[in-house]
């Protein structure tokens, strides 16, 4: 059976091309623009621009914000697009709330694990550790070999009338104020500020100390030289407050403290053994030489220093001799000390 007219007509007009019209074309290129921008988008979020070669040191002061982040970031080759990096940050409700503080970025890390970084307050530190026992000059030393500080300039600072003015402390220097811990230092901290975090945590730990201590009738200073010397004998945790006790029975009798760490305060480092020469030096912390305390502490004592200090064992002894493993023995009277120098140290 045959077409009729119309009907081929009708199926003659189906078969004709498709004529693209002003509109369609405009939509055709919305979807390919919108697929384009979807594969950059993805391909920015997910893909870093290296592979961690650059590492780049990022200081984020407070009130700035995403933009100068951004923009930084894009110059140092951190991320591909200061524009898209935006857009993340605000698609995900972070933009308003980065933490200011000093990063550190490489070009391995996406966008989010960037963002991740700044919102959480990861920031970049440097860890210091101050070991119980040690000078004001042992720590300069310390922090000059870390790569913090010059030694001669932390120094200055820890010898600053106007610093020790305001930390409280009525003294030539903050010898025996710095508490020995861990701390963490930002890439643009100053010697003032890590002193001042020091002395901070010193004045926390001392505060909490001294309500537990015993009745004594030295100073907080003369506490804190004492047990600096302490921190400094003592090997074992364990004798310290039989040593406190010593040097208590012999201020109290006026003998000298003879301290052999005293001896070579400021001139170097104790190494657990002193000269003649050394003994014989007339410096003004010397307790060979003088009857009483030094004028300030001769190192940065700790908890257990600074407890034995406050609280000494009650003993009558007068002298004490070096062991072998370090620990010592501990005498009444001359004549035992002699005996028990005679047996360790010959």
């Amino acid at each position: 059976m045959g077409l009729t007219g119309g009907e081929f007509i009708t199926i003659m007009h189906s078969m004709r091309p498709f004529t693209a019209t002003p509109k369609s074309i405009a939509i055709y290129l919305v979807r390919i623009c919108f697929l384009l921008l979807l594969c950059w988008y993805l391909f920015c979020l997910y893909v870093p621009p290296g592979s961690g070669k650059i590492v780049y040191d990022c200081s984020f002061p407070p009130g700035s914000g995403i933009r100068k982040l951004a923009a930084e970031l894009k110059s140092a080759g951190i991320i591909r697009s200061s524009w898209h990096f935006i857009l993340v940050a605000r698609l995900r409700g972070e933009s308003r709330r980065l933490k200011a503080g000093d990063y550190r970025f490489t070009d391995a890390m996406d966008p989010e694990a960037i963002l991740h970084k700044v919102v959480s307050g990861d920031v970049d530190y440097r860890r210091f550790v101050l070991p119980e026992g040690y000078s004001i000059f042992q720590a300069a030393d310390l922090l000059e070999q870390n790569g913090y500080f010059p030694k001669d300039e932390f120094l200055e600072k820890c010898r600053d009338k106007d610093l020790l003015d305001r930390l409280g402390i009525h003294a030539g220097s903050v010898e025996g104020y710095l508490y020995p811990a861990t701390y963490n230092l930002q890439r643009n901290e100053t010697p003032e500020q890590l002193i001042e975090e020091m002395v901070g945590q010193f004045n926390k730990v001392y505060g909490k100390l001294e309500g537990e201590g015993g009745n004594i009738e030295l100073s907080r200073p003369e506490i804190i030289t004492l047990a600096s010397i302490i921190e400094k004998e003592a090997v074992s945790p364990d004798e310290k407050p039989l040593i406190a006790s010593v040097f208590y029975n012999r201020l109290k009798l006026g003998m000298p403290l003879q301290s052999d760490p005293t001896a070579v305060y400021s001139v170097r480092a104790f190494a657990g053994k002193v000269t003649k020469a050394d003994i014989e030096r007339h410096t003004p912390y010397n307790t060979y030489v003088i009857p009483r305390l030094p004028p300030g502490p001769i190192g940065n004592p700790g908890a257990d220093s600074i407890r034995a200090a406050m609280s000494p064992a009650q003993t009558d002894y007068l002298y004490f001799v070096a062991r072998k493993d370090g620990t010592h023995q501990f005498s009444a009277s001359i004549d035992e000390h002699n005996r028990a120098v005679a047996k360790y140290l010959r």
